[in-house]
Parts: C-alpha cells; structure tokens; sequence
C-alpha cells in the first residue's frame, strides 16, 4: 500500500497538478491538506474520474483536509480534532480503509510567535497528542499523515540558526512533536533515511528550490501496530520542479500489510 502526504496549497489552482500525480503513481491513499476551498467547491468529479473515492473538509480561502482511495472508498471515523467544540478550523480528519486507520492532518503554523497564533498551535498539538495516545491505545493499525509544520531536529531544516524564533522550529514546538513521537509512532521518512537531509517543503522565494533550502515538515507517523509493515519512505521532490507547483512535495510510504496480518 502506498500512502502519500501532499499540501496542495490551494486545491483549484494545483487540481491539474494533483491529477496529473494520481495517474502517475497511483498512490492507494492521499491525504491532502490547505484545500483552501468551501466544501462545496472540492473537485469531486474530477477527483472521481481519476478513479478515486474522497472524503473532505472545505474552509473558505483556508485549511481543508481530505482523504483519498483508490480501491474502494474508506469509512469516515472522526471529522475535526476533538478536544475543542469551539474550534472551527477544517484540519483533521479519520478514516478506516483495508485494515488501517489513517488520520490526515494539517497543524497550524502558528505564527508569529509568542502571540495568539502561536497559543492555538500549541493547544492544537496537546489535543493532537490525545487523540494520538487514545488512537494508540486501541492497538489498531494507524498512519497519522500531514503537514505538521515542524521541523523536529536541525537535520530537518536549512540553515537552522536562522529559525530559532519561528513557531515552526521554537523549542515548545519540537518538544511538543517529540512527546508525541516517544507515544511509540515511528517517523517513518526519518527511520528510513537516519542521517539524511531530506526536506518536503521549499519556500518560493529566494529559489529556495533550487538551492535546496528546504524544511521537513510533512510526517507520516505509524503506530506500532503498522510499523512492522513500513518498507520504504520518501519525497517525490520532482513534483516540486514542475511548473506552478505547490511549495510542498508529495511524501510517502509503502507498506506491506502482509506483514501485521
């Protein structure tokens, strides 16, 4: 099973884009984040006649998640984060599909920090951090995918000095991610390539791109359930050199299911 993680940045303006990926790697399960689209306006024909099934949760000019299947479509199990009936932002959503629990997320950015903005991350994370535990506690197979907006280690960004005070890479934020982390999830792009700089987001300026000035931000953590099934991770970084592309790459992991049967 491959199951990507992709932030499209905008789901209308990179919809050729995403389509023109779906065909060329057929990934079984997407989860996408920054729709940026009401939920009435997500192209679910077109997601459709490229052969996949989607759930989704539009916001109006921001967040929005969806998940996407290939082979059959999944059972929705929990829309929004729980831990905050006050909480309106579209950025997490559940679903079971072929055995596995898959939780697609986008984690708020947070900045500019301190401040309000800031706070919300924070608060997101520790509701995160429960849901995770109870998700865990089930003992079901689980891939918690998305854009986390956190660089975990200095291996994880460019330049790190130069990000000491952005809410992406403040000292709450990585130690926030890595409480979640010693839960028992494997860090599945990291476990795959120790050592390695590896990035998943590129700015658009300064041709960030091109001078591989990059971040890791985008995770997909499994449960210890699932673990035993990951066989390889990585970036398809050439989606990121097309023209017009999101400021994301898609990330990945191919798991063989055999293995926890």
């Amino acid at each position: 099973m491959l199951v990507v993680t992709y932030n499209v940045n905008g789901i209308s303006s990179r919809l050729s884009a995403l389509l023109q990926y779906l065909e060329e790697r057929q990934p079984d399960v997407v989860c996408l984040q920054e729709l940026k689209a009401v939920h009435e306006k997500f192209p679910e024909t077109a997601i459709r006649d490229a052969g996949y099934h989607a759930l989704w949760i539009g916001q109006k000019s921001w967040n929005g998640v969806a998940i996407l299947t290939r082979d059959g479509p999944a059972q929705e199990v929990q829309r929004g984060l729980p831990g905050d009936p006050a909480d309106e932002q579209s950025r997490y959503l559940e679903a079971a599909y072929q055995g596995i629990l898959v939780g697609c997320l986008y984690l708020p950015n947070g900045n500019p920090a301190p401040g309000p903005k800031f706070d919300y991350k924070l608060a997101w994370f520790e509701r995160l951090i429960q849901r995770a535990q109870g998700l865990l506690d089930t003992g079901v197979p689980v891939v918690l995918a998305g854009d986390y907006n956190v660089m975990p280690t200095e291996l994880d960004v460019y330049k790190p000095e130069r990000w000491l005070t952005d809410a992406l890479f403040r000292p709450e934020t990585r130690e926030a991610f890595h409480r979640l982390v010693a839960q028992g999830w494997t860090d599945s792009l990291r476990e795959r390539h120790p050592g390695e700089t590896i990035y998943t987001f590129w700015d658009y300026f300064r041709d960030a791109f091109g001078r591989n000035a990059g971040l890791r931000i985008d995770h997909l953590l499994l449960s210890p359930a699932l673990a035993p099934a990951l066989k390889a991770a990585g970036v398809d970084k050439f989606v990121r050199a097309r023209e017009k592309p999101s400021d994301h790459a898609p990330t990945w992991v191919e798991l063989d299911l055999d293995a926890i049967s």
